[in-house]
C-alpha cells in the first residue's frame, strides 16, 4: 500500500469513530410540576428535536451525569433533595458514517425544597412592561390567613385570605432581583408563620443596548474595507417581529436598513455607530460612538516653530520697567482692590528707577531664589533674544515698550542686584 494513503487512512480512523453533531439543538420543557417543589413531589420532562424527517432518540442528563432514560419524556417521581440540578437533553440518531448527535439544549433547573413554605417563580426570565406571577405555596396546601412578598429582604406586598398569588404589572428593570415570601396559617389551634428560601427573578429588555465592533484587519475582506457588526440582544417572545439595523459614520446613516447584523463599508476614519430597530413594537436603541483611525477633532495643535512671536518664553518672567507696576508681593496705595470692578486701576510711578537695587523683600518659598534670578538675567543679557522679554507688554503701552526694548538692544545694558533688574536707558 502507498505510506501516503496508509497515513490518510490512519488519520480518518478517529473521525469514523466520534459521532458527528446535527446544526441545531434540542429543546427540553415541563409538562407537569414547577421548577421548585417540595420534597416527594413529582415533574414530567419532554425532550424535542427540531428534525421530523428523522427519528431520533434521547438522551438526558443532570449536570455532567448521564440518566438511565432514553425516551421523549423523562418522569422525576417523588424528588429527593439531592436530585435538585440542571437538567438537559440531546437528540441521537444512526447513520452510515456513525452516530449522529443534536447540540445539547439549554438547562432547565429544578429545586427540591425540604421546608413548609416555597415561593414559585417563572423558570424563563421575564421582559420589561410584562406582569410578573409568583405564588407562596405552603405544603399540604393548608388554608392562609396572610402572604407577605419580600424583595431583597424588604417587604413589598401584603394580602390577607386564602389568595397565594402576587402579581407585579408593568415590569421594570428595577424590580429585578431576590425574592422570598412568608405564608401564616392556622392548625391545632396554633398560628404557624413560615419564611420561604429565596428565589431569583431575572428581568431582560426585549432589546438591549447595542455593541458596535469594528473588523478592519481580516484578510477575506479588500484592503479599502472593514466590517461594522451591531451586536444586541433581542429577546422578544415567539413569534418574534422582524428587527432592522443602521449603521451610521460621523452621524450620516451608510445606505439603507439591512436584517442583518453586519454591514461592509470604505475603511475611511471616523465616529462609527449602529442603531436596532423593531418597527411593529416600537422600539429603537442605538450604540455608543466607536472610533476608527485618527479622527480629526476642532482643536489643531501648532508645530513649536509656528507659534506667534509673542508667546511667553519659557524664562521666568521679568517686569518691565515701562509698566511702573510694582510687585505683586508689595502692592501700592494705589494699587485698586479685587472689588471695585468699576474703577480704573491707576499705579504711582516710582520717582527713581536706578534707586530699585536692594530694597527688595527676601524671596518667599514659592519665589526663585535670588542668585537663581542673577543668573538668569545674565545669560539673558548676552543673547540677542532679550528683547522678546519686553513684547508683553499691554495695550495701552505697546509703543513706549517697542521704544525701550530697541534702546536696551542698541546699546543698554541689564544689571542684577538681589534679585532686581535695571536699565540705564529709561527714557
Amino acid at each position: 500500500m502507498n505510506p501516503v494513503i496508509f497515513l490518510c487512512v490512519l488519520s480518518m480512523l478517529p473521525q469514523l469513530g466520534a459521532p458527528s453533531v446535527a446544526p441545531f439543538r434540542a429543546v427540553v420543557e415541563m409538562v407537569s410540576g414547577d421548577s421548585r417543589i417540595f420534597s416527594g413531589e413529582s415533574v414530567r420532562l419532554k425532550c424535542s428535536v427540531p428534525d421530523v424527517r428523522s427519528s431520533w432518540s434521547h438522551l438526558w442528563f443532570r449536570g455532567s451525569e448521564q440518566l438511565p432514560q432514553h425516551g421523549q419524556h423523562l418522569i422525576l417521581w417523588k424528588m429527593k433533595i439531592q436530585e435538585s440540578g440542571k437538567y438537559y437533553c440531546e437528540g441521537v440518531r444512526d447513520s452510515q458514517v456513525g452516530d449522529i448527535k443534536t447540540l445539547q439544549s439549554l438547562p432547565l433547573e429544578i429545586s427540591v425544597d425540604g421546608g413548609w413554605v416555597i415561593l414559585q417563580v417563572p423558570p424563563e426570565p421575564s421582559l420589561v412592561s410584562d406582569t410578573l406571577k409568583v405564588m407562596c405555596r405552603a405544603r399540604g396546601t393548608p388554608p392562609l390567613h396572610e402572604v407577605i412578598l419580600y424583595k431583597d429582604a424588604v417587604e413589598v406586598m401584603r394580602q390577607n385570605g386564602l389568595n397565594p398569588y402576587f402579581y407585579l404589572t408593568n415590569l421594570t428593570l428595577e424590580e429585578q432581583g431576590v425574592y422570598s415570601c412568608r405564608a401564616s396559617w392556622d392548625i391545632d389551634r396554633r398560628t404557624r408563620s413560615v419564611i420561604s428560601a429565596d428565589a431569583s427573578v431575572q428581568i431582560f429588555d426585549v432589546l438591549s443596548l447595542p455593541v458596535l465592533e469594528i473588523v478592519a484587519d481580516n484578510d477575506l475582506m479588500p484592503a479599502n474595507k472593514m466590517k461594522l457588526i451591531c451586536h444586541v440582544q433581542y429577546n422578544a417572545r415567539a413569534p418574534a417581529p422582524p428587527i432592522n439595523y443602521y449603521f451610521y459614520k460621523n452621524n450620516n446613516r451608510l445606505g439603507t436598513a439591512t436584517s442583518e447584523n453586519h454591514d461592509l463599508v470604505r475603511r475611511t476614519p471616523g465616529q462609527y455607530s449602529c442603531r436596532a430597530k423593531v418597527p411593529l413594537l416600537g422600539i429603537s436603541r442605538s450604540s455608543e460612538l466607536e472610533s476608527f483611525g485618527q479622527v480629526k477633532g476642532p482643536g489643531i495643535m501648532l508645530h513649536p516653530d509656528l507659534r506667534p512671536r509673542n508667546s511667553r518664553p519659557f524664562a521666568p518672567s521679568i517686569s518691565s520697567p515701562q509698566t511702573s507696576r510694582p510687585p505683586a508681593a508689595e502692592p501700592t496705595e494705589a494699587q485698586p482692590s479685587f472689588h471695585q470692578s468699576t474703577q480704573t486701576p491707576t499705579f504711582t510711578e516710582p520717582t527713581e528707577v536706578s534707586s530699585i537695587q536692594t530694597s527688595s523683600p527676601a524671596p518667599k518659598p514659592s519665589q526663585p531664589a535670588p542668585s537663581t534670578l542673577q543668573s538668569t538675567v545674565q545669560s539673558l543679557s548676552q543673547t540677542p533674544a532679550l528683547v522678546n522679554i519686553f513684547e508683553e507688554l499691554s495695550d495701552d503701552t505697546s509703543a513706549e515698550s517697542s521704544v525701550g526694548s530697541a534702546d536696551v538692544s542698541s546699546g543698554g545694558s541689564v544689571e542684577s542686584s538681589g534679585g532686581s533688574a535695571e536699565s540705564d536707558d529709561i527714557p
